[in-house]
């Protein structure tokens, strides 16, 4: 549990590698825990899906039973798991926090579903990496609010149900497509997270900067989102870091002036590229005439794993214009060759034409 002081406890450092990585460590996540809303009042942004989860959650407390299932998707670090929080807080009920990776087998399943609670909430993380063999457990659990135990072994193994009480299952997945037909069919409620609007990440901003005690100016709290790629989780992370550079450098107020050095000090530019996602875009405009290129040379180029390049900066590049995905490989756009200040090859003119 994180207590009341957590706030102030924001002295992870993140290098500058990894500090628009939208994933968070466990250090991170204990910092995260105490600048999350509590209520789904002060949840801000993801519009759409509040509204159907407010009115969800509302209709069930009207009627004295617990939610349908809900299953959050979308991209890391934008609210699945504060929202699970917060289901858990408006039907007064406990939450327990799981994770697909975490439950190899039914047993293991089984473990967690008998500890639950009327009411309760459990939340299970990376969903779409549930063991097969847990999920037939998980279906009949969420349907029936049962499980089947098997005693004993052979012919003479016999099928003890045991009863659950009604609960809530939370599913956050960020790749929905993976999860099986008769999992995601369970679910009666199912919500896709969105990136945040700049104005969104601001106000997030400003409000956290209150949790930490942090004299934040409004100029700087739209510098800090303008460079968090959408995601709230590298708004807070680049917050805390602009923090620190006020206190050992600055003056103690986080403003413009401070929030500018502070992200250059951690290879954060304009458009909330870091230095990989650079190093990727200048291979690709300098040493391949701006593509296409395959993943694996690419990968090679910058001195980085072909998994890393393709999860990490593959995906910012391609929803911001930067990178292309073509048939024979990546390749970059003028608008790439415009932010490196580099003049854009002619039309036609590129390593494989």
């Amino acid at each position: 549990m994180i207590d009341s002081n957590g706030a102030q406890a924001h002295d992870d450092r993140s290098d500058s590698k990894d500090i628009v990585s939208p994933g968070a460590s466990e250090s991170e996540r204990a910092a995260e825990a105490a600048l999350r809303p509590r209520q789904l009042s002060e949840f801000v942004g993801q519009e759409t899906v509040r509204s159907q989860l407010s009115l969800v959650l509302e209709a069930a407390v009207a009627r004295g039973k617990t939610p349908d299932h809900v299953l959050l998707s979308g991209p890391p670090g934008l609210g699945k798991t504060t929202l699970s929080m917060i289901i858990a807080a408006e039907v007064n009920g406990s939450l327990r926090l799981t994770s697909g990776p975490a439950i190899q087998n039914p047993g293991d399943l089984a473990a967690v579903l008998s500890s639950l609670q009327e009411s309760d909430v459990l939340f299970i993380d990376e969903i779409h990496r549930l063991a097969r063999t847990a999920e037939e457990m998980l279906y009949l659990a969420m349907e029936d609010f049962r499980v089947d135990v098997m005693v004993g072994k052979g012919p003479g193994a016999t099928s003890i149900p045991l009863p659950l009480p009604p609960f809530t299952v939370v599913g956050a997945t960020t790749r929905a497509g993976l999860l099986p037909a008769p999992l995601r069919d369970r679910f009666g409620f199912t919500g896709h997270l969105e990136y945040y609007a700049e104005d969104e990440l601001a106000l997030i901003v400003t409000r956290n900067a209150v949790k930490l005690h942090a004299d934040l100016e409004a100029e700087a709290a739209r510098e800090i989102a303008s460079r968090s790629r959408g995601t709230p989780r590298i708004a807070n992370r680049l917050l805390r870091r602009v923090q620190d550079w006020a206190q050992v450098r600055g003056s103690g107020v986080l403003d413009l002036e401070a929030a500018r050095a502070a992200l250059d000090v951690f290879e954060v530019d304009r458009r909330g590229l870091d230095r990989l996602d650079r190093a990727v875009l200048e291979a690709v405009c300098t040493r391949f005439g701006g593509g296409p290129v395959g993943l694996t040379t690419l990968a090679v180029s910058v001195g980085e794993e072909p998994e890393t390049v393709e999860t990490v900066a593959e995906p910012y590049l391609v929803r911001e214009g930067f990178l292309v995905r073509t048939p024979r490989g990546r390749a970059a756009t003028t608008l790439a060759f415009d932010h490196l200040g580099l003049p854009s090859p002619a039309a036609g003119d590129t390593l494989f034409s």
